[in-house]
């Protein structure tokens, strides 16, 4: 079975000038006409023309989708060149690690002890006096 490669080249948006070549219809066709023929001289065989969408930014976060034309060339490629191109994995073993075995060493420092403890602390956490609206006097302060 035969193997291909392909190369997808961007179609001319306008023909190039030329001279004894009247009309934008005959301009675009000798634009294109040349491409093709450059493409050929190297071995690509042309395939067909393709219009894709691609999402495109507008300003600053906008985003559209713009459709650009494509020409699609393909040739074959010998067997010998597909063999030689394949990419081959690098197998290099993996380093022998020694499992080493932890042995748990005892804290110079004894586990702290919580407790509860009688007091306010128990009851809650701020006290009446405190949990209090802001008073007349700090309303005044933020006033002036």
């Amino acid at each position: 079975m035969p193997n291909f490669e392909y190369q997808v080249v961007p179609a001319p948006r306008k023909g190039k000038s030329v001279r004894k070549i009247r009309g934008s219809e005959a301009k675009f066709a000798n634009t294109i006409s040349e491409l093709m023929n450059e493409m050929a001289a190297e071995g690509w065989e042309y395939q067909r023309a393709e219009t894709l969408p691609c999402e495109e930014r507008q300003g600053f976060t906008g985003k559209t989708i713009k459709y650009h034309s494509m020409l699609v060339f393909r040739r074959e490629v010998a067997a010998e060149e597909v063999i030689a191109d394949t990419p081959v994995a690098a197998v290099v073993a993996a380093p022998v690690v020694e499992k080493v075995v932890e042995t748990p060493v005892e804290d110079a420092r004894p586990e702290p002890v919580l407790s509860r403890t009688e007091g306010p602390a128990s009851e809650g956490f701020m006290s009446e006096t405190e949990t209090e609206t802001p008073s007349e006097d700090r309303k005044g302060v933020a006033a002036e």
